[in-house]
């Protein structure tokens, strides 16, 4: 038994440990002003004051622009920035001029991944540039609405191997833990896509969360749990460490990762308090959705900072988008601009075939061409493994460019970086000298 409980006492045996602090989700947008944009005047704040999470420059501006009136406070605080995520047409063509691509896909959008972006990340898109990954990644477009060949709504399998709702367990050590639907932006090519947003697809709370803390218990064999969603960190503070503290005090958990993207699109979400409570459960991981460089703001940055600096361990994944970050230059930016705050990166992954993503989606050999474009042209630390999460549920498949050239009596041919051959010897036993 872990003695890092949580203060609120959540225990098991609680109907409700998680009290009545905050909704089970955060709030969505409809009980926010129809557009952000025209918020009653208020005598604004000057951006004197030091904060851990800093404003940078070009944001200063976005806010000037289309929130003049609110506070440093209320910007930097990450409930605001739920509150006020940009979710209808009406307030996203106030901000940019949209394309009629984009102004159709917004319009005719009933069902699917809802549209959802924060006042934050929205300041990183560009007005001017329809094509820019940032935008790309968040700005919904017609293509979505054409579904290809070996696309599926769920291709990984994840609700077939879900022995209780809201955990799936592919691999015999490990188990994915689908904490919440809820994401404070949601990608255009979502893996679960066909969950986040939709509450009638996907329903978290304690009673699911205790079904999933139960079967790890009874389950000797799982010994590291990744806390996924949606976007766990959109969670507050106490449903969080809930989540901790239950699992920690399994015995046979050695391991706990959250995978999130809050850093990149949410980095206000990262405060001291949250900080404090996540270093009490060590050993504890945190791998980071990253896109693009475009998103190693210095808001960003310094959320990783602090992360790094609790002694939590980072990691990145990364989806291979085309057009968006297909590009040998733009990946080695993100993985050096990564590997300055203490982010290794992790994965690249093949972009799964969701409902939909046939323009997301590059040729397998375009990732290949990336890993040989960084593989011995950078420090192997920013070298992330290259993956196809195989359809159907096969789970995670490395793949590398033949390095690998052929095998002769007296040992293998390998092609290098350079693309020099050199052999091995690779015998059992060697001669007699």
């Amino acid at each position: 038994m872990n003695n890092n409980s949580p203060a609120m006492s959540a225990s098991l045996e609680d109907p409700d440990p998680l009290g009545s602090e905050v909704p089970e989700e955060p709030p969505s947008t409809s009980a926010a002003p129809a557009c952000s944009v025209l918020f009653p005047a208020r005598p604004a704040r000057r951006f004197s004051l030091p904060l851990r999470i800093p404003i940078s420059n070009r944001t200063r501006q976005f806010i000037n622009d289309f929130y003049p009136h609110i506070t440093q406070a209320e910007w930097s605080n990450w409930h605001w920035q739920i509150r006020n995520s940009i979710c209808t047409l009406d307030q996203i063509q106030r901000m940019l001029p949209l394309s009629e691509d984009e102004h159709e896909a917004i319009a005719r959008r009933s069902t699917g991944l809802p549209f959802r972006v924060t006042p934050y990340y929205a300041s990183l898109i560009d007005p001017s540039d329809p094509l820019q990954a940032i935008r790309r990644s968040v700005i919904p477009v017609t293509g979505e609405y054409l579904v290809s060949p070996g696309e599926a709504e769920d291709p990984l399998g994840e609700d077939n191997q879900s022995p209780v709702p809201g955990l799936v367990h592919r691999y015999p050590d490990r188990a994915l833990f689908l904490t919440t639907g809820f994401c404070s932006t949601n990608c255009r090519y979502c893996t679960r896509s066909r969950m986040v947003g939709d509450r009638h697809k996907f329903r978290s709370g304690i009673k699911q969360w205790q079904q999933a803390i139960a079967y790890i218990e009874s389950t000797p064999q799982i010994r590291d749990v990744l806390i996924s969603g949606g976007d766990p960190l959109t969670l507050p503070d106490s449903q969080l460490e809930f989540l901790l503290s239950s699992i920690r005090r399994i015995p046979h958990v050695e391991v706990i990762r959250i995978g999130t993207k809050v850093p990149a699109v949410l980095p206000q979400r990262i405060t001291t308090r949250l900080v404090r409570m996540l270093k009490k459960y060590h050993p504890l991981w945190i791998n980071i959705h990253f896109t693009h460089p475009d998103e190693l703001t210095p808001e960003t940055q310094a959320a990783c900072t602090q992360l790094a600096d609790a002694g939590i361990p980072l990691g990145s994944q990364t989806v291979l988008l085309k057009g968006l970050n297909d590009r040998v230059e733009t990946l080695k930016s993100l993985y050096h601009g990564l590997i300055k705050v203490r982010v290794r990166p992790y994965y690249l992954y093949q972009c799964d075939p969701i409902l939909g993503s046939a323009h997301f989606r590059t040729t397998v050999a375009k990732g290949l061409e990336m890993i040989e474009g960084l593989r011995g042209h950078t420090s192997g630390y920013a070298v992330p493994h290259y993956v196809i999460d195989a359809p159907g549920g096969g789970g995670k498949i490395p793949l590398l460019p033949d390095y690998f050239q052929c095998r002769q009596p007296d040992g293998i041919v390998l092609r290098n970086y350079e693309n020099r051959l050199f052999r091995y010897p690779d015998c059992e036993c060697g001669n007699p000298l």
